[in-house]
């Protein structure tokens, strides 16, 4: 068990931090459309939306 703590775990830690790192800087060279974060557009409702319940709920 020490062998897995003093050895395993560091190295799992730090290949975690070095993937993470790598996906982070990979933006750079990213065109400059995709690198943008996405648009948020606020849904319009529509005229035929559907109002469901919960089937938890028991009227009465």
């Amino acid at each position: 068990m020490a062998f897995f703590r003093q050895y395993i775990a560091p190295l799992i830690v730090v290949l975690i931090f070095g993937l993470a790192l790598i996906a982070t800087s990979a933006r750079i060279f990213l065109p400059n459309e995709m690198a943008a974060p996405a648009p948020i557009e606020e849904m319009a409702p529509t005229s035929n939306a559907v109002s469901f319940t919960s089937p938890l709920v028991y009227p009465g």
